[in-house]
């Protein structure tokens, strides 16, 4: 399945060996009330029966910062590696492995999806592996990214997105297109292979308004 690319600037991406930026010191947080928006987001994620864990707000200082996040306990199948993530990011994530990529595995790879493998979502720094942008800070800078890194099945098949988007066998190829696909549908910003180097090995998912899939 082919996606057309828009051609806007964009945030950068995250891998798990990749340099980032100094974390500032965290400045004592401050009870502030939830606004109406992140309390709508919340109640989404209760209706979903999802367990989460509400973060209280937090200013980093250098344009990091962390304000009305979750940490996701349980979505209804296993996902690594994840740190704080705005709301909003989590509720598109969990629409997206419930609705995009469970049933994508089930049809395309013929089983069923145990775990989602990913490089984080939250860290402090600034935009990677594009040089027009590399001043600024990433969307992960405040938790509204999260990378993707691979999916495991319950046969113990380990579809990664380094190996199989250009050498995995044909269903793997359709399977990574696919699901790729159905994110740009949800998240404002999509970035794959596709896009450049620095993004070989994972997706990045970004719950922002650019409309940019490629």
């Amino acid at each position: 399945m082919r996606v057309l690319a828009l051609a806007l600037l964009l945030a950068g991406c995250f891998g798990g060996d990749r340099p980032q930026a100094p974390v500032p010191s965290a400045r004592p947080s401050v009870a502030v009330p939830a606004s109406a928006e992140t309390r709508q987001c919340l109640a989404d994620l209760s209706r979903l029966n999802i367990s989460y864990t509400p973060v209280p707000d937090q200013n980093f200082g250098g344009g990091c910062a962390l304000a009305g996040t979750v940490m996701l306990n349980d979505i209804g199948v296993a996902v690594t590696n994840l740190k704080p993530m705005r709301c909003g990011l989590a509720r598109t994530f969990v629409g997206w492995a419930r609705g995009g990529v469970t049933p994508a595995a089930r049809e395309i790879l013929g089983g069923r999806l145990v775990r989602i493998e990913t490089f984080g979502s939250y860290a402090c720094r600034n935009v990677i592996g594009n040089a027009y942008s590399a001043g600024r800070r990433s969307g992960h800078a405040i938790a509204n990214a999260v990378d993707v890194a691979a999916f495991v099945m319950a046969d113990g098949r380990r579809i990664a997105v380094k190996q199989g988007w250009w050498s995995g066998d044909e269903r793997e190829r359709e399977f990574l297109r696919v699901i790729r696909a159905s994110a740009c549908k949800r998240f404002g910003t999509v970035l794959s292979p596709d896009y450049n180097a620095a993004h070989a090995d994972h997706l990045h998912l970004e719950d922002d308004r650019a409309g940019f899939c490629r």
